[in-house]
């Protein structure tokens, strides 16, 4: 069974507090605040670091699919937007937009498509993250 590890330090009152993560391999280490997750202020977030882990969780997956297939991969690049809404039980993350853009030789568009679509339903943290919508959109680029 591989373990990952993150630690999550917070000091104060939530909306006057402040607090700092940091990645067990210590590649990452961030400060954040009430202002940097609900409003624009400075420092990163747990829905921020949510769409980090899935992006990369997806790009990975992705790329060992099209490999798999036989195709070699010149790059993914993909962007996860990670949605907030306030309800009436409070904040909830309600949904995350991949979109990916990958330099993969002589592959279709529909093959590719395929392929992006079986990575984003079964990459660990899109299943992690079941309960929520996830949508695709792939762009493969010349």
């Amino acid at each position: 069974m591989i373990k990952r590890m993150a630690t999550a330090v917070w000091q104060g009152n939530l909306q006057d507090g402040s607090g700092s993560v940091e990645l067990g391999s210590g590649a990452f280490k961030g400060q954040y605040s009430f202002t940097s997750r609900f409003e624009e202020g400075v420092g990163t977030n747990p829905e921020e670091l949510i769409g980090a882990a899935h992006a990369g969780c997806f790009s990975m997956a992705l790329s060992g699919d099209l490999s798999k297939a036989g195709y070699t991969v010149d790059e993914i690049k993909t962007e996860a937007i990670v949605s907030m809404e306030k309800g009436e039980a409070g904040f909830a993350i309600t949904g995350v937009k991949l979109v990916t853009q990958a330099r993969v030789r002589d592959i279709e568009m529909a093959e590719f498509a395929k392929l992006a679509s079986g990575a984003k339903a079964n990459c660990p943290v899109s299943r992690a993250l079941a309960a929520v919508e996830i949508q695709l959109e792939a762009h493969l680029l010349k």
